[in-house]
């Protein structure tokens, strides 16, 4: 099953649930049929995905890895929550 996130400041983003939740669960939201994360939960969003996806310290081969995998795919995500924050928009999900 998929979810698409939508912002008035960038691109709509669709991912796979299970990752949706996982993201949305590191910014401190859960999926619900409907959800939002206002602008002014955004900073705090964006502090927590980035040190949620930091390297802090080495970490072994295999962390490292799926660290690196987590990344890639958050980015489209992290850019959106970026974008939203320069425009004071809302990012909605299940509308």
């Amino acid at each position: 099953m998929l979810l698409t996130l939508h912002s008035k400041a960038a691109p709509d983003i669709t991912l796979p649930r299970d990752l949706a939740q996982y993201l949305l669960g590191l910014v401190g939201k859960r999926i619900g049929e409907r959800g939002v994360i206002r602008p002014d939960e955004l900073p705090g969003a964006i502090e927590r995905l980035e040190s949620a996806l930091g390297h802090g310290g080495e970490a072994p081969l295999a962390d490292a890895r799926r660290s690196a995998v987590l990344s890639r795919r958050a980015y489209p995500f992290l850019d959106m929550l970026r974008a939203a924050r320069r425009q004071q928009a809302d990012i909605l999900w299940g509308i």
